[in-house]
């Protein structure tokens, strides 16, 4: 079957096929051992995701967080060829690869996005898709799904989006200080997702991603009309030299000032301190 013909029909095909690909992967090969059921369902999905892309976008470029060289940054004395397209394709072939090796866990999913030169927007992201496989749904920004006007739980607190297993020291600071509940889930996708989707109120990292981390979730969360900066309130910027985007926020629209305000005193904070703040906040990787 053909996929259609926009590039947003076509993330959305990639993450569905891809997403299937995987759970077939999962099926087969079970969860007796969680490092080759990892190695095998990244190794599957990228080289699904490659070849189609190869076939139906030819003349595109792609960085996967499975190349070679993904997380190197490019020397003045040259680089990939990304840096000279028109039209990247930035995808995770699976993003959650711990919960993806964990039986009946669904926070995992699958990440394509493209990226254009000549896009208007800041991350100039033109198409994106979150597959998430094991929930049997995949978001997109052909079909966007819009912010209720109010969130669930409108007198309850703020629920931010945190790592089940290590959530950092500085999320659990902010959460005291703006009186908010910590939700534990797996994968940056499925965090981001669930905030698209009104199960969460906002996620935030700070503790080093890479663009296909947060590519195509921040192309569908800001197509869908929800707010994504740095922690610092800068814009997110994509196929830069550097692969490396170690934070972000994406929240509700009226959540971005106050929690950028709190961001902002922790920040502070931090400066006050003995480490500088991209010590403390930034100097260690999390998911």
């Amino acid at each position: 079957m053909n996929p259609p013909e926009s590039d947003g029909g076509l993330a959305h095909w990639l993450a569905a096929r891809a997403g299937e690909l995987l759970l077939a992967v999962r099926a087969e090969r079970g969860h007796a051992d969680p490092a080759a059921l990892k190695a095998a369902g990244d190794r599957a999905s990228h080289e699904f995701l490659l070849a189609e892309l190869a076939r139906w976008r030819p003349t595109d470029t792609v960085l996967s967080e499975e190349d070679d060289d993904s997380r190197r940054s490019v020397s003045a004395g040259g680089g990939p060829t990304r840096l000279d397209a028109d039209r990247v394709w930035i995808i995770d072939p699976l993003d959650g690869t711990r919960e993806f090796s964990e039986e009946g866990r669904s926070d995992w999913a699958v990440h394509v996005a493209l990226w254009h030169r000549h896009a208007s927007t800041p991350h100039r992201l033109i198409a994106g898709a979150v597959g998430l496989p094991a929930q049997g749904r995949v978001l997109t920004t052909e079909f966007p799904l819009r912010p209720r006007t109010e969130r669930a739980g409108v007198d309850g607190p703020i629920r931010l989006a945190a790592s089940r297993s290590r959530p950092p020291a500085f999320l659990t600071d902010l959460a005291e200080d703006i009186g908010a509940e910590l939700v534990p889930m797996g994968s940056a996708g499925a965090k981001i997702a669930a905030v698209v989707t009104g199960e969460v109120d906002a996620y935030i990292h700070a503790g080093g991603q890479y663009e296909w981390d947060s590519a195509a979730p921040v192309a569908v969360a800001t197509t869908a009309g929800f707010h994504a900066c740095r922690i610092d309130g800068s814009a997110l910027s994509y196929n830069e030299v550097d692969p490396r985007l170690p934070d972000l926020l994406v929240c509700r629209p009226e959540l971005a000032a106050p929690l950028l305000e709190a961001l902002s005193r922790q920040l502070s904070t931090a400066a006050a301190g003995t480490a500088a703040p991209e010590t403390s906040l930034l100097g260690k990787e999390q998911r």
